[in-house]
């Protein structure tokens, strides 16, 4: 397992970080297939666990809480905020009086009095920076947050927290957590340059893209993924973006067999090659996706491989645009754009 600095903290990270949202109803995995999954991470030399309030509605922190119950110290455990949790209006968002609740329910279900890492989980347009780092600095200074960041914000969001702290002297977030993959190269054109300008630690989500790069998915297959249960669309390969991502698929099979590498190698070797970020998540549902995934812990893409890559899926490329989750809120609802 290699090891990273996460931006200017000076807290040492594995390069794969254990992601929690398959646990629980989601995923369908009982108490016993967490406990197991959290044991075999840990012992492989991961150290960050990454989950969020809304995974199956506060159930994946209660499982990872009771499955690092003990050794909590050594563990850097990070979680998140901002999605609904249920119907009520006020119980989503960045606000001071939603966070200050949310990170209390948090920590109830973690089982733990402090986190070392709180994102807030999408940029939430009806709040202000200064309202949300304010609050986030308080709970910082109260003890029960260590440090806090942004997960899936666009670029210029980025930049407007980051001045919006300096601005009333306020703590800023430390980290981002975007989604990228082979098939998802957007970041690299706007949010990973703002993330290295700012210091910013980087922990990707996504890097198998929902399965499309774990080797399930392949021409002439019947997809069985997970995902592909609860998100057929994202898998029909009879739509025309899906055909590109298969296509790209194929090509990317023949370069991960041509440098002995499995697809999931391929995949996780590429996003912890670019030098703005500092680890990514991994999801598994089971023993066997942990394993698998694990293999990838020491890969280290040689520059001919990035080239081949480059080849198939240019940089700062998304190959399916309409599935990013950053996209401003006014190409999304057209009263929005309407005068």
């Amino acid at each position: 397992m290699q090891y990273r600095t996460l931006g200017r903290t000076g807290v040492q990270v594995s390069s794969l970080a254990l992601g929690a949202m398959n646990f629980g109803a989601l995923g369908r995995t009982t108490q016993d297939e967490v406990t197991a999954i959290v044991d075999a991470a840990l012992e492989a030399g991961i150290n960050l666990i990454d989950t969020a309030d809304v995974y199956s509605g506060g159930e994946s922190e209660e499982m990872i809480g009771k499955a690092v119950a003990g050794r909590r110290d050594d563990i850097v455990l990070a979680t998140k905020a901002g999605m609904p949790m249920g119907d009520e209006r006020n119980h989503r968002g960045g606000s001071r009086r939603w966070l200050f609740s949310a990170l209390d329910d948090s920590l109830r279900r973690l089982g733990v009095d402090h986190v070392d890492l709180y994102q807030i989980h999408r940029w939430d347009p009806s709040t202000s920076d200064e309202e949300t780092l304010s609050a986030l600095t308080d709970l910082q200074r109260a003890g029960k947050i260590r440090h806090f960041g942004s997960s899936t914000f666009p670029a210029h969001r980025i930049v407007q927290a980051q001045w919006a702290a300096r601005e009333h002297h306020l703590g800023r977030y430390v980290t981002e957590q975007p989604s990228y993959s082979i098939l998802q190269r957007g970041i690299e054109t706007h949010v990973l340059p703002v993330t290295e300008q700012y210091g910013l630690g980087v922990l990707v989500w996504s890097p198998l893209a929902s399965g499309w790069l774990s080797g399930a998915v392949r021409a002439g297959r019947d997809i069985t993924t997970s995902r592909s249960t609860f998100m057929p669309q994202r898998f029909d390969t009879a739509l025309p973006a899906n055909r590109v991502r298969l296509d790209a698929v194929e090509q990317l099979a023949g370069v991960a067999d041509e440098a002995g590498l499995t697809m999931i190698q391929l995949a996780l070797g590429f996003v912890t090659a670019h030098p703005a970020v500092t680890g990514a998540l991994i999801g598994p549902r089971t023993l066997d996706h942990l394993h698998a995934q694990l293999a990838a812990a020491d890969t280290v893409l040689s520059a001919d491989v990035l080239d081949a890559i480059d080849a198939v899926v240019a940089p700062g490329t998304d190959l399916a645009a309409h599935e990013k989750h950053d996209t401003p809120p006014a190409l999304l609802d057209p009263s929005l754009r309407r005068r």
